[in-house]
């Protein structure tokens, strides 16, 4: 159909029926793109072509102007007075079946499609390496990339990083998952090559923190920065520290996730005086230092996430320095207590959005939810896990924080219809309502249907003293309320919001829209 814009690419093998013709492409190496971008599965995910390492599929780049000169079709080619950037532009709207087939029909559509594509994930594989000129040949406007290697293989090494680095001059965006044969010399190369880099996410690796601090010294752009699992890191002794870099001017947003010597990051949150975004995942040692060297005089801060972590009242009360602190997640951290709470609260009273996974310790309660129902009246999201509040504090937030639009009960023994029904008579403003494990009854759900007239959706999961009946005339009572039931027994109630995506296991918040 479409005009040539390009000759094909140099080696290719002679046109054969069943043979694939041009450089090919094993697609079980090109996993699917991520997740906002249009088409770019070059392998299927539901399809009896899925391709598997054994039986890879091969996409080829045609060898003449025209691929489907021998079907059914006739006529004149209508798209050949397109510019190139409008066709990108069509290919923009399309699913990512339809991308895939439209890259086959002839040469010019495959460049198109793929010199307008940004982002590409690949199974970073040791088998792709050989075919690294080729794929970043086709897709040479990747931006934002990804590399995921399973742990049952071997991955690209350094000699294939740097080679991927220097064909992707575009690249803002990287993602290293599993490639446990690059080494710092291997990250240093990336960092001179690709000085545009504004968001590195690197996790079970096996470099260490030279390959870490030659990004902050060379990528000034950088923005967001997060490390998982770091085997180079993940040693014992005494790390090096790591920061502060060309990238402290520009970082907005540091995630540490299971490290033993998260605390060497220290000197680069001290010096990124941007940052606003802080989250702290499973990472050993005593944070409670850490945070008292980061918050002194860093109010930039807005978001802090600390989740299985060894931090006491000392550590919350360094993060009440924070005086711009929107969002807090306290998640796990069993040595927390009202005393911290109510020392945030009493100093951030930007508060909108609080997390609190008690653990089951009764150790926050009543007098730190009071003291947020005081002091942060601009609370918009409330989530509470194994926390055991009574009427007195429920009350008081239902009273005090009118603009309260999501609200989760979660594994709580003693939220019931009394508290209940203080919410659906003061909350006035809420939306969204979860109630997970808690003793309520039909009598709780009969107070929704004449209270909190904004509320749009409620689900309760695992209170067995909810019947059908009362969700059904709490539905015929308000038709425009979508109501969820599942009443299944509890078994155990456990909580973990790692990376705010879904629990491990057990106890799970609520999908609150707009966090």
């Amino acid at each position: 159909m479409g005009q040539s814009h390009s000759s094909s690419s140099a080696g290719a093998a002679p046109a054969h029926p069943g043979i694939p013709v041009g450089p090919v492409v094993p697609t079980s190496l090109l996993a699917p793109a991520m997740s906002s971008a249009p088409g770019m599965y070059l392998r299927e995910s539901n399809s009896s072509l899925r391709s598997t390492a054994r039986s890879p599929l091969y996409i080829s780049m045609p060898e003449t102007d025209d691929c489907v000169e021998s079907s059914e079709v006739d006529g004149p080619d209508n798209t050949s007075d397109l510019p190139d950037d409008i066709l990108a532009c069509i290919f923009q709207f399309l699913s990512t079946g339809d991308r895939k087939r439209c890259s086959l029909v002839c040469q010019r559509w495959l460049l198109v499609e793929g010199r307008s594509r940004h982002r590409l994930s690949l199974n970073a594989q040791s088998e792709i390496i050989p075919l690294i000129p080729c794929i970043f040949f086709r897709f040479d406007s990747v931006s934002k990339l990804a590399l995921k290697c399973d742990r049952r293989s071997i991955s690209i090494n350094d000699d294939a990083l740097i080679h991927i680095s220097k064909l992707s001059k575009n690249l803002t965006r990287l993602k290293l998952r599993g490639c446990r044969e690059l080494t710092d010399v291997g990250m240093a190369a990336l960092a001179k090559n690709c000085k545009g880099l504004k968001k590195l996410s690197c996790g079970s690796c096996t470099f260490g923190t030279k390959g870490i601090n030659a990004v902050l010294d060379h990528c000034s752009a950088l923005e967001e920065l997060s490390v998982k699992r770091l085997r180079g890191m993940n040693d014992r002794g005494v790390a090096e520290p790591i920061g502060p870099g060309v990238a402290a001017s520009s970082l907005k947003s540091l995630c540490l996730k299971e490290l033993y010597n998260g605390q060497c990051f220290e000197r680069l949150v001290v010096a990124s005086k941007k940052l606003r975004t802080l989250k702290l995942f499973g990472c050993f040692g005593d944070w409670d230092r850490f945070l008292e060297t980061v918050t002194d005089g860093n109010s930039n801060l807005v978001e802090i996430h600390l989740e299985r972590l060894q931090v006491t009242d000392m550590g919350l009360s360094a993060i009440s320095k924070c005086l711009n602190l929107e969002i807090l997640h306290i998640l796990r951290t069993p040595e927390c207590t009202n005393l911290g709470l109510v020392s945030v609260a009493r100093n951030c009273k930007l508060l909108r959005k609080l997390h609190i996974d008690g653990w089951r310790t009764n150790r926050i309660g009543d007098e730190g939810l009071i003291a947020v129902a005081k002091q942060c009246t601009n609370l918009q999201e409330l989530v509470l896990i194994g926390v055991n509040p009574t009427s007195s504090s429920i009350t008081a937030v239902a009273s005090n924080c009118q603009k309260l639009e999501r609200l989760a009960l979660c594994g709580s023994q003693t939220i019931g219809d009394k508290e209940i029904s203080s919410i659906a008579a003061k909350c006035t403003a809420l939306r969204k309502l979860c109630i997970k494990g808690c003793p309520i009854s039909d009598h709780g759900m009969e107070a929704l249907a004449w209270g909190c007239p904004n509320l749009v959706k409620v689900k309760v999961k695992k209170c067995p003293g909810v019947t059908c009946e009362a969700v059904d005339s709490l539905r015929a009572r308000r038709e425009a309320l979508i109501v969820n039931l599942d009443a299944v027994a509890v078994e155990t109630l456990d909580a973990s919001t790692s990376d705010g995506g879904a629990q491990e296991d057990g106890q799970q918040p609520p999908p609150m829209a707009g966090t």
